[in-house]
């Protein structure tokens, strides 16, 4: 008989991620093997000996992984990644766009989380997430390093030459966008990026690099000024700055509602300016009907009042131009359990809807509330790629050269799961995470040659 935990455990596969699901059972043998003895026990010498020997075994296993991983790029850029070893073990793995040196990122973590020392409390899944963090920027600061020196030498060579047909593509991974989701990743939900944030002597490093940044946020607003009060923080260090360039200063770009209003710093007024959408929007961006846009939010705003009284949700529908949520009334809060449930009642509904199958939308669970936008991140940080290319004019910034920092990757309901087809990612469960990721970036890319 199958018990009522078994059930409602196979029920949330929306809050799994499976690679790691899958590395945490390799990791477990090690620790069943190295766990027989009790600390107390047995000698200093030989309890040092099993930890040495734990290490190991863990070490092993990640050097085997970044195999796997190695195979899957390769099988990928031929064309058949579901017949890569990876894929037959992990069916939803989905497209690595770099290496991951894991061997390395696990020695770095072990040395803060004593992986290999623990006896009781086995490998986590935030042990995993976060090597798999340390891993891609390990990866990032090397080839950031490597492609500056090849920007340099072709820059040499082209002037030596006055070849007019150089060109910088970028297509070999050095990183140059940076992007961010807002709430829970640059600061806590609910709040405006303040002056006091420990992230900004990070972000302004990030640009005196010459790095773009983008913010890619779900909030939705057309006026520029409502991005220059929620980012103040980081818009005052912007306006004060003496070692940044106004060209660096003007690298910092907000996508807002997911994917639909672009806004870039401006250095002479010292705030956002809109980008026309015609300097913007992708080529299957502009096949969307109106029509269907504004059918799709009826759609669900309706399913979401249906769902609030069915529920008897002490909340109102908010209709914005892009967007459509669900939001507690003053005074009140949505428990976790009612926000899982009407994303993804409303997710359903979207998906056996006809219309909503000629536009790319996506539901999510913000924390506090629940909201349909048109577009989702992948096309946000499309939207940057795209738009920075054109003005770069000839360097090409694709998956590989971005990076995606974000609080919500599992499968549904969390709207940073989409720009995995889209960049690099990272994920991050707090402000103070995304500055610990930040400062291990920096500290790579300075000491490259280190790691």
């Amino acid at each position: 008989m199958t018990s009522r935990y078994r059930v409602d455990y196979a029920l949330k596969e929306h809050r799994r991620d499976e690679f790691i699901q899958f590395i945490k059972g390799l990791l477990s043998t090690p620790f069943v093997l190295y766990a027989v003895k009790p600390a107390g026990t047995i000698s200093d010498v030989e309890e040092l000996m099993v930890d040495s020997e734990a290490k190991r075994r863990y070490a092993e296993i990640f050097h085997d992984l970044e195999t796997l991983v190695d195979n899957h790029i390769e099988m990928t850029e031929s064309g058949t990644s579901n017949l890569s070893r990876l894929h037959q073990l992990v069916p939803s793995i989905g497209t690595f766009f770099t290496p991951l040196p894991l061997e390395k990122a696990f020695y770095i973590e072990d040395e803060r989380r004593s992986i290999s020392k623990r006896r009781l409390v086995a490998p986590s899944f935030n042990d995993i997430r976060l090597i798999l963090n340390t891993a891609q920027m390990l990866r990032l600061a090397t080839t950031f390093m490597h492609g500056k020196d090849r920007r340099r030498k072709a820059k040499y060579l082209s002037m030596k030459r006055s070849s007019s047909s150089f060109s910088g593509d970028n297509s070999s991974g050095c990183l140059q966008l940076v992007t961010f989701d807002g709430d829970i990743t640059l600061y806590e939900d609910g709040d405006n990026f303040s002056t006091e944030s420990p992230l900004i002597p990070q972000l302004t490093s990030l640009l005196s690099k010459g790095l773009y940044i983008g913010i890619v946020t779900a909030a939705g607003y057309a006026d520029a000024a409502k991005y220059k009060e929620r980012l103040r923080g980081l818009v005052e260090a912007l306006k004060v700055s003496t070692n940044l360039t106004d060209n660096q200063k003007e690298n910092l770009l907000v996508v807002g509602g997911e994917a639909n209003y672009l806004f870039r710093f401006s250095s002479e007024v010292g705030e956002f300016r809109q980008v026309d959408r015609d300097e913007w929007l992708l080529p299957d961006m502009k096949q969307w009907d109106e029509a269907d846009i504004n059918e799709c939010l009826d759609f669900a705003g309706k399913n979401l009042h249906r769902l609030m009284n069915k529920l008897d949700l002490p909340a109102q529908v908010i209709r914005k131009e892009r967007s459509v949520g669900l939001v507690p009334l003053e005074g009140h809060q949505l428990i976790r359990e009612q926000l899982e449930e009407v994303v993804l009642r409303i997710d359903q509904d979207l998906k056996r809807f006809e219309t909503a199958q000629r536009i790319r939308w996506c539901a999510f669970n913000g924390g506090a509330d629940v909201w349909v936008d048109i577009g989702d991140k992948a096309y946000g940080v499309k939207i940057l790629q795209g738009y920075l290319s054109r003005s770069l004019c000839h360097e090409n910034i694709g998956p590989s050269n971005t990076l995606h920092v974000g609080d919500q990757f599992l499968s549904l309901g969390a709207n940073d799961y989409a720009s995995r087809t889209a960049a690099t990612t990272a994920w991050v469960s707090s402000p103070e995470e995304t500055h610990n990721l930040l400062q291990d970036l920096l500290n790579f890319i300075d000491d490259w040659a280190a790691y």
